[in-house]
């Protein structure tokens, strides 16, 4: 069998295998980058979810995954305003692309395609390296960026998988009964994954072909779709350029989360759940279209098809949306609270010693099948906020410590499968979150290399300091609303709550006057008429015809001066109109206030 070597293996081509590999490969490391489908990305890409949630505000759009957006813009003329689920929605091929140029662009990262572990070397404690079908590579470092957590299993690497009672961790959210864990644990272990199928508007007159209803097609399972939004709002959900949309639909819709067990077991189990999974989107996109009719079919030129091993493509995702997979038992271990906001304000508490290597501000967000309810009517602890107009999360950090094992070396992880509770993975999975766990993941394995020592001796400023000072792609490691990275004291009070984490404030902004963020969008317009304050952080604009707009900015300066108008005030702006969220994403304000 070949024999390769390398300083850094990546196992997986998902969000966070693939930057972690761009990360070590940037800092100089000879890196392999090992992943099972053509496509880069994962959740962002070849799973279909192309209108990422979480870290949109100006402020949080640093590291890899600023560089993703900015990259977007270049490359869809169209823009990213299409949908009301997300700021950023774009063709899932213009995102692969993207990060196979970043990936091809580096002399010293080989990408290896079609590839799945068979098993992970070791000596003693250590992990060495890695077998797959054709070759065996041997690495100092090795890190797990599979969907699923597949290392973890195949290298005997203690993880969790499955929900924790409230007494493990004192979470608020989690049950307190061990006999409500057991049932969920034997019914529902983890969030219910997607099947992303992306449908097209072919046009009035238009007849698409027939979408036809997989076996067993219960059209009782999608009663009540779109109830209280509409099946025009609902389409707009997860629009994309073309006239297309993506089917990402959580209530009645195309999560699949009966069998999940069988994610774990054996090929066979895991080709079951996937082909009942794909049918239930079939069934789900051939409801769609008897409800609204003909002129809607299936997008069959998204996804790349015929790919050996593959199981989906075409109008489907290559693969499943995973939320969860199995969790690392790390040598921190990332809990509800630990996310959850500090009394009376927006931002939860630093870890301890300043140990913040990513961040993340998504709400708690859970998805199980409805008879999940009659076992346990999980009430999440809110960690939401009104901020620019708009509903947002409350910020957090991810630890370095949950990215290492508790007794295994020459080993990171660097997806969903941190050390992360399943309360806590709600938060955590999403895909701008573990970009940055990817990018923190790559460099620190670099850096390992680099001080010669095992990811549990690596200090982590280190590692905090050179993700900052990134020449390329800098990352935040500190949550600050109003400090974006262009600030030119971004630097400067970064490291002042990692030196003095006491003093982080509750409010999260930092003692600055913000710096309007300069806009080169030739899609930006100007808009005047009457400010109207419906409540805290829910604005309209009134035009002269009688138009309503709703005023959204991630801006923090702009989000400053629309706190300060009053209700009835004159005012022009400048910004974005997305139609099917019924925004304007303000850039600018125009026009002075009433004297």
């Amino acid at each position: 069998m070949e024999e390769r070597i390398t300083d850094v293996l990546v196992v997986g081509g998902g969000v966070g295998g693939t930057a972690a590999a761009i990360q070590a490969a940037r800092r100089g490391a000879k890196t392999i980058l090992v992943s099972e489908f053509p496509w880069l990305g994962g959740m962002l890409t070849s799973a279909g979810v192309s209108a990422p949630d979480g870290n949109e505000l100006f402020a949080f759009q640093t590291g890899l995954w600023g560089a993703f957006l900015r990259e977007l813009v270049i490359r869809q003329p169209e823009g990213l305003d299409h949908a009301w689920v997300s700021f950023f929605t774009y063709e899932p091929r213009i995102g692969a692309e993207i990060f196979a140029d970043w990936v091809r662009s580096l002399p010293n990262l080989e990408w290896i395609v079609g590839q799945r572990p068979r098993q992970v070397l070791k000596q003693g404690n250590r992990i060495t390296g890695v077998q797959f079908p054709d070759f065996r590579i041997q690495a100092q470092i090795t890190l797990d960026g599979t969907e699923l957590g597949d290392l973890l299993a195949i290298g005997e690497i203690p993880y969790r998988w499955g929900w924790e009672a409230r007494s493990q961790w004192q979470e608020p959210s989690a049950p307190d009964s061990s006999e409500i864990v057991q049932k969920l644990n034997a019914t529902y272990p983890v969030q219910a994954p997607t099947w992303v199928v992306v449908m097209q508007d072919f046009g009035e007159g238009t007849i698409a072909p027939e979408i036809p209803p997989p076996p067993h097609y219960d059209p009782a399972l999608f009663a009540g779709v779109w109830e209280g939004y509409g099946p025009e709002m609902f389409l707009n959900y997860g629009r994309l350029p073309g006239n297309r949309f993506m089917i990402n639909w959580p209530q009645q819709g195309n999560d699949y989360g009966e069998g999940t067990e069988r994610l774990i077991q054996d090929r066979e189990a895991q080709q079951e759940f996937w082909q009942l999974a794909q049918g239930h989107s079939q069934g789900f996109a051939h409801f769609i279209q008897s409800q609204l009719g003909r002129r809607y079919g299936l997008a069959e030129e998204t996804f790349p098809k015929g790919i050996p091993g593959c199981p989906g493509g075409g109008a489907y995702a290559l693969h499943p949306y995973y939320r969860e997979s199995r969790r690392l038992q790390g040598m921190v271990t990332v809990r509800e609270q630990d996310l959850l906001p500090v009394v009376g304000g927006r931002v939860a508490a630093l870890p301890h010693a300043g140990d913040s290597i990513a961040i993340g501000n998504y709400p708690n967000d859970h998805h199980y099948p409805p008879a999940a309810k009659q076992i346990y009517d999980l009430k999440l602890h809110p960690k939401s906020i009104r901020w620019g107009g708009r509903w947002t999360g409350t910020s957090f950090t991810i630890p370095y410590g949950a990215l290492v094992a508790q007794e295994i070396d020459g080993f990171l992880v660097c997806e969903k499968n941190i050390s992360v509770s399943h309360m806590a993975n709600g938060a955590t999975r999403l895909q701008p979150c573990v970009l940055g766990i990817g990018q923190a993941a790559g460099m620190a394995a670099t850096l390992c290399i680099e001080q010669h020592c095992l990811p549990r001796e690596l200090p982590v400023r280190s590692l905090q300091e050179a993700l900052l000072q990134d020449p390329i792609a800098p990352s935040a490691v500190i949550p600050l609303f109003n400090l974006p990275a262009h600030h030119p004291d971004w630097l400067h009070w970064q490291r002042h709550y990692l030196d003095h984490p006491e003093t982080y404030p509750i409010d999260g902004d930092a003692p600055i006057e913000p710096i309007a963020l300069p806009i080169n969008d030739s899609r930006t317009q100007n808009f005047s008429g009457i400010f109207c304050r419906l409540g805290d952080q829910q604005y309209t604009l009134t035009l002269t015809d009688q138009t309503v707009l709703n005023l959204v900015t991630l801006d923090a300066g702009i989000d400053r001066q629309l706190q300060t108008y009053q209700d009835r005030e004159a005012i022009g702006v400048e910004g974005r109109w997305n139609p099917f969220g019924e925004w304007v994403l303000v850039n600018r304000i125009t026009e002075e206030r009433n004297a």
